[in-house]
């Protein structure tokens, strides 16, 4: 891994965290580096309050340090539940997304 890529991660980390804490445990199921667009791309895996299980696809521009969220869809359960069993990339005792603003 190359030093650009860990600054990347970083810096999407810094980003994305935030947003994605409320809807805490989050798992990132996929990511892919565009290092000639200076992008990741990311898909992550949480129970969203309104609709379940959801996978959610994120594109970090590192260049100008904007997060944008490219959509969600469903997920089955029996998909959520075998992602459970991985190291979440948010962790939480238990999820309560209760509180979450649905965004």
């Amino acid at each position: 891994m190359t030093d650009r890529i860990s600054e990347m991660r970083a810096r999407r980390d810094e980003k994305a965290r935030p947003h994605l804490e409320q809807y805490a445990p989050v798992w990132i199921v996929e990511e892919q580096v565009l290092e000639d667009e200076d992008a990741i791309r990311f898909d992550v895996v949480f129970y969203h309050p309104r609709y379940g299980w959801v996978n959610r696809r994120y594109r970090f521009d590192a260049f100008n340090s904007v997060l944008y969220y490219l959509g969600q869809t469903p997920i089955p359960e029996a998909d959520a539940v075998a992602i459970e069993e991985r190291d979440p990339y948010i962790a939480a005792a238990v999820i309560n997304t209760v509180d979450s603003y649905g965004g």
